[in-house]
């Protein structure tokens, strides 16, 4: 494929599985950047306040931001973003886990390996 034929525009797929280890402090450093966050307005405040002390999960999303990863990458520019999270039943051992699974020959090929 030529310069000219190839996109500009490249996915970049990310999976994390975090081990939280004290639910409280997510919680308080999601209600932090709630605080500083001086465009919400205050019935979406209350909202997210309620939920990021409610759910782990939901303050790890709200902590996350897909903007901030890419931020300071030099020649590029993040042009849409989703994300979410969720409890999952972790076991490193299974093959479940394996973030390998998607690998195969013709992801080898299209990078460039095989």
């Amino acid at each position: 494929m030529s310069t000219e034929e190839t996109s500009r525009f490249v996915r970049l797929r990310v999976e994390l599985v975090l081990e939280v280890r004290d639910e409280g402090e997510v919680a308080k450093a999601a209600l932090r950047r709630l605080a500083g966050d001086t465009g919400l307005p205050e019935a979406e405040r209350a909202h997210a306040e309620s939920t990021v002390t409610e759910d782990t999960a939901e303050a790890l999303a709200y902590l996350v931001d897909p903007f901030d990863l890419v931020s300071e990458v030099p020649g590029v520019e993040l042009q849409q973003a989703s994300w979410s999270s969720e409890r999952v039943d972790y076991d490193p051992d299974s093959p479940e886990w394996d973030l390998d699974e998607d690998d195969g020959e013709d992801d080898e090929e299209e990078d460039g390996i095989g």
